[in-house]
């Protein structure tokens, strides 16, 4: 759980027992306040939560272990390591692979769609979608990734009983939902969504590049899509921040309908323990905001 100033992880060990991380945070914007511009904040928030998520997941793994396997603690550069073929893993099935497949497919048509038409970003669009779902489904066939979805959904039920403002306790928490509005996943979904808008105004004023082989101008094409997606993930951040202060409209319910959908992979209603670790989590971070006003826990 994360508050404006402060991070807590909870892990249950192998015997039952609930240890936990306490961090006080310390934002770049608070050193460097244009890290606050809006779009920009949101690349940067992104980049910060990346890092905790990697302190986050080497503390758990290391307290998952048993006592016998306790010397054997996963290091930073394992982590490291992980997550950077994770990302490189995630640029090619959802950046490169689409637009190849767009690129192919807009050959084959007697339309010969290529990347400066919107019909080939919508194309691309759809394909990286389908991955995603797709992705999504096959991971959450797996028991140790379901269980990590039933953590994902003791997240958002305990986050919905502290914006209820009822007592963080097991029973009010059972009551809620295990969809959230603000979720990363309808993050992600947001951002897939944002990319066809943003390539299809801007890739019609690039330079063709048409004395250069379709293999090398299209791998040009996907690298800057990569450094595209800066800029992308900080708008969608702040689509989804304002989403979250509308949830009261009808026509933002109707928008952000997609994302909970999607949710329904990703969460999974958790058990009574789960539920606890992911209650003991918040209360942490709520202690250690040290104030009485809501602090805007994601």
């Amino acid at each position: 759980m994360k508050a404006p100033k402060s991070l807590a992880v909870v892990v249950r060990r192998p015997n039952g027992e609930m240890v936990a991380k306490e961090d006080i945070l310390r934002p770049w914007s608070d050193r460097f306040p244009f890290l606050k511009w809006p779009v920009l904040r949101g690349t940067l928030i992104l980049l910060e939560t990346l890092i905790q998520g990697i302190q986050a997941l080497s503390f758990s793994a290391n307290q998952a272990m048993t006592e016998e396997e306790e010397t054997k603690e996963i290091g930073w550069g394992a982590m490291l390591g992980t997550l950077s073929l994770a990302i490189l893993l995630g640029l090619g099935l959802f950046v490169a692979l689409p637009h190849w497949i767009s690129a192919y497919l807009g050959g084959l048509t007697s339309f010969q769609f290529g990347v400066d038409s919107f019909s080939f970003h919508l194309l691309d669009g759809w394909i990286k979608v389908f991955f995603f779902v797709a992705y999504i489904w096959i991971i959450s066939r797996f028991r140790d990734i379901r269980r990590v979805f039933q953590y994902h959904g003791a997240e958002h039920k305990s986050i919905f009983t502290y914006e209820a403002g009822q007592e963080l306790t097991v029973d009010n928490a059972k009551g809620h939902s295990t969809l959230h509005p603000r979720c990363g996943t309808s993050f992600i979904l947001l951002v897939l969504v944002i990319s066809i808008l943003f390539f299809s105004i801007l890739f019609p004023f690039l330079p063709k590049m048409l004395s250069l082989s379709s293999w090398y101008r299209n791998g040009l094409y996907v690298g800057f899509k990569i450094l595209l997606m800066i800029p992308i993930t900080g708008l969608a951040y702040e689509a989804i921040k304002y989403s979250s202060k509308k949830t009261h409209l009808p026509w933002m319910r109707v928008i952000i309908l997609p994302g909970l959908w999607i949710q329904r992979l990703t969460t999974q209603e958790p058990t009574e323990d789960q539920i606890e670790v992911a209650l003991a989590a918040l209360n942490r971070v709520i202690t250690m905001e040290g104030r009485l006003s809501e602090p805007k826990v994601v």
